[in-house]
Parts: C-alpha cells; sequence; structure tokens
C-alpha cells in the first residue's frame, strides 16, 4: 500500500464510520419540544457532530490501522485474493 492508497483508504473508512454514527442517539425536534420555525419536525434537536466527527476518526483510524498492518504484514497478499476468484 502506498502513500495514496493509506489515504484514500482512510477517507473512504473515515465517511463510512461518520454516516454509520450519525443516527445513532439522535433525537427529532418533534420529540424534544418545540420546532424551530422553518425547520422540519424530523430535524435532529443536537445532533452533537464536533463528537460524533472525533468518534469517527478514532474509530477508522484503528480499523484503518488493522487493514494496513494486513496489507503491509503480507497477511493477505495479491495472490491470496486472485486465488479467491478462480
Amino acid at each position: 500500500m502506498n502513500l495514496t492508497g493509506g489515504i484514500v483508504l482512510y477517507s473512504v473508512l473515515w465517511f463510512l464510520v461518520l454516516f454509520v454514527l450519525l443516527p445513532i442517539g439522535q433525537r427529532s425536534q418533534a420529540e424534544a419540544g418545540p420546532v424551530t420555525p422553518g425547520t422540519p419536525a424530523g430535524a435532529p434537536h443536537e445532533p452533537r457532530l464536533k463528537r460524533k466527527m472525533l468518534l469517527a476518526t478514532l474509530i477508522s483510524a484503528v480499523i484503518w490501522a488493522v487493514i494496513a498492518w494486513i496489507i503491509l504484514g503480507g497477511i493477505i497478499t495479491r495472490a491470496d485474493l486472485e486465488a479467491w476468484t478462480s
């Protein structure tokens, strides 16, 4: 894995983890009480984006480190992946 591949892998993992974390613990404005004028009732009350972005960064860093260790350590190689398809 080269530098570009590592950055792309981390970026994809980060967005994937963020999209998984976004709905967790979410309350709509209708559930919380008053709805802010001009917004739909289903809009998030307090999205806590900074906390979720930090969690996404930490979780994706751990996942990336495991995948990088597998790739760079030669545990799974391209030859292994090609053998699975035939």
